[in-house]
Formats: structure tokens, sequence, C-alpha cells
């Protein structure tokens, strides 16, 4: 596509997306609707972003023709690829340890795994031998899975510590070597969200029940329990070393602290449930997602939400604040949240308006995570696809096809590896793990 051969229909579809990308929802919708967008021809994923601006900018003469983000991205293989394989139902989380090569998986099988990776390329052929996998059992004696899944898991900031949450609504600590540290039952139901805090002394847990745990990990015992939700928690995140903030099936965020009665915040605007609540890397600020489609940051010197991003079309499951490095800064905040509309959108928190839209999965978007040095954003999505994006030219550069859904995606510690849980409910072995290099 150069300007001098577009069509008059690819020019209208071009105007239509620069519209939506610009946040000018009204004027897209009457375009859209005038032009019979609908009927046109054309694959919207196909399209990059700020394809309309690109093409004006590059001209004729550089602009011989405008590739799809997803042709511009590299194909990863399968021989590019280890396999982490013995899982036996699906896996719902995986996390690196903070200290080193090890990798953590939790799955419906009533098990827990560390996985000691091997160093150096990552390839089909790697073999992880039975001494390198620890196997953490859920259950002891005959299982019974629809009250063992293992649903969330954490590991404490030194890697000292590894933190497992189950539907059975007990949290289970233990070593890197797979030794049982420590049973924390005080919860009557599933727990869904555990997070150490950084200084290691409290491990926070958020459950079914509609309750907080504060754990004191010096004794393993409940330091304190939160009861102000009124319906299941399903997302804790530490602010400081004694503050935290829990969101909830009853549309309710509440930022508690430790030895405080009341909440020090009680958040209202959702209106549905929220589904994830993170805070920034300066502390300062809060980011929440519901399934009312929007995304709201807060902060505890107001009432109200300080913004609230409604470019979603459908549910948003998951938020993700860029890590602050060398290549950020604290005056550029930016959110990236995850929709079931297929789409991941990057927000600039100063300006409160959308940066661009990654457009390139298929199916609902379960998981993102920044890279270390919030360079690259991973993404995995029900159309078994792991995309990685660069933030700073808002493509698509690395994409991997697997065997099933994702539902996570993490980036191990040094930023030039990327895990994925792909599980596939209807085939048993396409529950798997991928870990894969990354180098640009």
């Amino acid at each position: 596509m150069t300007i001098s051969t577009i069509t008059s229909t690819e020019l209208i579809f071009l105007v239509f997306r620069y519209l939506q990308e610009s946040g000018l929802t009204h004027a897209s919708f009457v375009l859209g609707y005038e032009a019979g967008i609908h009927n046109f021809a054309i694959d919207g994923n196909l399209v990059p972003p700020d394809a309309l601006v690109t093409l004006v900018q590059k001209g004729p003469k550089q602009m011989d023709n405008t590739p799809s983000s997803q042709s511009l991205a590299c194909e990863i293989s399968s021989s590019e690829v280890t396999i982490l394989e013995g899982h036996g139902s699906e896996i719902f989380a995986c996390a690196w340890s903070p200290a080193g090569s090890l990798l953590a998986s939790g799955s419906g099988d009533s098990t827990a795994r560390i996985w000691k990776v091997p160093d150096g390329p990552s390839c089909k052929d790697v073999q992880i031998l039975p001494s390198n996998v620890h196997i953490l059992k859920h259950f002891k004696g005959r299982a019974n899975e629809k009250c063992k899944d293992v649903t969330t898991l954490d590991w404490n900031d030194g890697g000292s510590l590894l933190a497992t949450g189950c539907y059975d609504g007990q949290a289970r600590v233990w070593s890197p070597d797979g030794e049982l540290r420590s049973t924390l039952a005080k919860h009557e139901g599933a727990i869904f969200s555990l997070k150490w805090n950084k200084k290691g002394d409290f491990l926070l847990s958020g459950s079914v029940d509609k309750t907080t745990i504060v754990w004191d990990t010096n004794t393993w015992e409940c330091k304190q329990q939160f009861k102000f939700h009124s319906a299941p928690i399903f997302d804790i995140d530490w602010k400081n070393n004694c503050t935290f903030a829990s969101c909830s099936a009853d549309n309710m965020i509440y930022v508690c602290k430790v030895g405080e009665t009341c909440p020090l915040k009680a958040f209202s605007g959702h209106k549905a449930e929220v589904n994830a609540a993170k805070w920034d890397p300066t502390q300062t600020l809060l980011a929440s997602c519901s399934d009312d489609g929007t995304a709201k940051i807060w902060s505890l010197k107001e009432d109200k939400y300080l913004h609230d991003f409604r470019d979603h079309s459908k549910e948003i499951y998951t938020i993700r604040w860029r890590p602050i490095g060398p290549c950020t800064n604290t005056s550029n905040q930016v959110l990236a949240t995850a929709s079931y509309d297929s789409t991941i959108k990057l927000w600039d928190i100063e300006h409160g308006h959308l940066l661009c839209s990654l457009n390139g999965h298929k199916d609902a978007v379960y998981s993102i995570a920044f890279s270390p040095n919030g360079e690259y954003l991973a993404s995995g999505a029900l159309d078994r696809s792991l995309h990685i994006w660069s933030i700073k030219e808002g493509r698509l550069v690395k994409t991997y096809q697997g065997p099933g859904g994702i539902f996570e995606v993490c980036w191990n510690r040094e930023g030039d590896k990327v895990a994925a849980c792909f599980s596939d409910k209807m085939l048993f072995l396409n529950n798997i793990i991928t870990v894969m290099d990354f180098r640009m």
C-alpha cells in the first residue's frame, strides 16, 4: 500500500482506526456507521497501530508496502523453546524466582512444581531431569481435584520461599527444594490471590470467603483478618510493607493497613466485579479493572477516581504497570490493560489518554507482563498465541503459537527468558509450560 495506490475504502478504514485510537469514540462510530465499515473486506487485526500517521509521515518514497503488525513479527518455532511437561491438568500460574533460574507453576492437578531451568539457549531438545523438578503435592493420599487446584503462587523477595494458594482454602509455604515449611489454615473458601510484602515479614492472602488475611511469617500465625468485602476477593496488592489494596466481586476496592480496624479508603465507582488492583511503581497511584469494561486510576488523596478509561469493548481481565527502568521515568507512567475484546491497550497516566491499542490476538487476553526494563510486553490469550510487543514502537516483534490457551506469562529477572502456561481442557497432553529466549 502506498499513498498513490491506496483505495478509498482503505483510506476510510485508516481514518476510522485513527479516530478509535485517538479516543474519539463518537466520531469513529458515526464514520463507521455512515461508511458501512462492517461490510469492508478488511481484517482490522492486520492493521498496525498508528497506520494512518505512519503512512502520511513516510510518504510514497519510503512506504512501498505497509505490512501488518503480525507480518513484522518474528515467528518463534517450536525448536526454539524448552517444553516443561508433567502437569496433568490446566496450569493456572507460573512465576520465576527472583533469585535465579527456578520457575514455579501451579495446576489443577493438585500440585505445584518448581523447575530448575538450565542456563543457556532454550530449545526443544533441552531435557529437565527428574532431580531438577520438585513436585509440591497439595493432598495426602487420594486427591480430590475439585478442592485442590493450585490457583495462585508467589515467591518472596529473596526467592528463599514460595507461597501457594489452593482451592481448599489453605496457603502453603515451601522451600526452593520443595520442602513444606508451613500450612496456613484459616480461610473458609478458595484462595485466589497471594502476595508477600517486600520486607518478607507478612504474607497476604485473599479468598472467596470475602476476607483477606495478613500472616506473620515469623510465627506463621494470623496477624489480622480483614472482613470488609461482601463478595469473593479476586486480587490483592501491597502498597508498602504494611498497607495493601483488595478488590472484589462486590465492585469495591478497599485500602487497608495492618493494625488498623477500618479501611484507609473505600473506592467505589466500578459497575461490576473488580478483577485486579495494582499499585504503580512509585506506590502513589492504584489502578483497577473490571467486568464493566473500564480501568480506573485512584489516589489516596481523592475519594473519586482520577481517570476512567473506557476504550475496551468487553471485560478487562488484568492490568500491569510499566516498570521504572533506565528507559522510563516517573513522569511517563504507563498502564497496560488486557481484555476479553482481544486487545491490549497502553495508557498515558499523566495525561489520561490512550497511547495505542495492540491488536493481534483473536481471543480473550488473560495475561500480560512487562519485561524488567519496561521496553517490551508479553501477552498470552485463549487464541493459543504468545505475543511480545515493542512498547516504543507499539508493534508486535515476536510471536509463538502453542498447543492451548494461555493463562499466564512471566519474564525472568534478567529479562532474557519468557515462560508461558499452555492448557487445553480437551487434550490431556497439552498442559505444558514453554520457556523461550528473548533477545532483540
